[in-house]
């Protein structure tokens, strides 16, 4: 842990942020570190049980939440991160993205959800029961979980939130607490590791990627072009002695928030891009089955032979047609041999 200094002008904050000190500055925050030694205790606790019931769990799914999740959580409240994000701005905006987005992005892809439900089934059937409710259908509509995504950081940048934050150390905890719960409800939501309340199509998912991207770089614009600094009577009392001056930190913490939140957002939407284009070729290939099948049944039946299956071909009642014919996507592709 590095302690502070107090200097003969007052200034009660770390030494100055050096490239050494990047890496041997460390601090202890006591809720932070009890959370994730119980999170990731009883998450390797259920992995356990579910294996030792003979059922697979990925150890995928494991180095995602325990080093993925839960290291990135120690590394941005107790690295050196956590240690200056008191007195240097743009290191506090670094933390919000981890906590925002990439924290909750590992804690999501390991699953969670899906190994509660597996370890233990009475509180496995609660948990299905509540994700399947209606309050959870609306509560993660992608307009309102996308919405909440970039609401929470603006209200925290353009509010007394953020100088709160600053001065009271449960408040901080709690601004810890809201950014990872916006940021996993979000990539609950769209990666479908776990069981969701309902499953949108990705070209959905798309445009609501899209929109987090856009939420970023609008959140990191704005911090820049902001006239007035942001939590300016704390960090005019800081006083703090070296580093860049107080609007320069906040334009480098505005260019990171607006930066780094598009460098973890763009691979996701490509994920979801990736995702869209899966989910149309595996459609495309079950219809091209269906269509396959019931033009051999067609062609059997005009020639004569009888099915292989026994069953009867039944024509369709007058002034009806099956699906297909009506459909303009197969109307063309898919003719009998009396429309030929």
């Amino acid at each position: 842990m590095l302690p502070s200094l107090l200097l003969a002008d007052g200034y009660p904050g770390p030494p100055q942020l050096t490239p050494p000190r990047v890496f041997t500055s460390w601090t202890v925050d006591l809720p932070v570190l009890l959370v994730v030694l119980l999170a990731g205790g009883l998450y390797l606790a259920g992995v356990r049980r579910v294996r030792q019931a003979g059922q697979p769990w990925s150890a995928g799914r494991v180095i995602a939440f325990c080093l993925g999740g839960l290291g990135t959580l120690v590394i941005a409240t107790m690295s050196f991160i956590g240690v200056y994000q008191g007195v240097l701005f743009y290191i506090r905006s670094v933390q919000t993205i981890l906590l925002l987005l990439v924290a909750p992005l590992f804690i999501a892809l390991g699953a969670p959800l899906s190994l509660i439900i597996a370890a233990s089934p009475r509180l496995g059937r609660r948990l299905a029961a509540a994700i399947r409710s209606r309050v959870a259908r609306v509560l993660t509509f992608p307009a309102i979980t996308t919405m909440v995504l970039v609401v929470v950081p603006f209200v925290l940048y353009f509010t007394s939130w953020y100088e709160a934050g600053l001065r009271s150390g449960t408040v901080r905890e709690l601004t810890y607490l809201a950014l990872l719960a916006s940021g996993f409800v979000f990539f609950w939501n769209f990666l479908r590791v776990d069981p969701v309340a309902k499953a949108y199509p990705y070209l959905v998912n798309l445009w609501v990627s899209a929109a987090e991207v856009v939420g970023d770089a609008v959140l990191g614009l704005a911090v820049i072009a902001y006239q007035n600094l942001i939590a300016g009577a704390y960090y005019h009392a800081l006083a703090r002695p070296w580093g860049p001056g107080l609007r320069s930190d906040q334009v480098i913490g505005g260019g990171a928030l607006w930066v780094i939140g598009d460098i973890v957002g763009l691979p996701f939407l490509a994920a979801q891009l990736i995702h869209m284009i899966r989910e149309d070729e595996t459609e495309a290939a079950s219809v091209d089955a269906e269509l396959d099948a019931v033009e051999a049944a067609e062609a059997a039946a005009a020639a004569g032979a009888p099915q292989e299956t026994g069953a009867a071909t039944e024509e369709p009642a007058a002034g009806s047609q099956p699906w297909w014919r009506s459909d303009p996507r197969f109307a063309e592709r898919f003719r009998s041999a009396n429309d030929r």
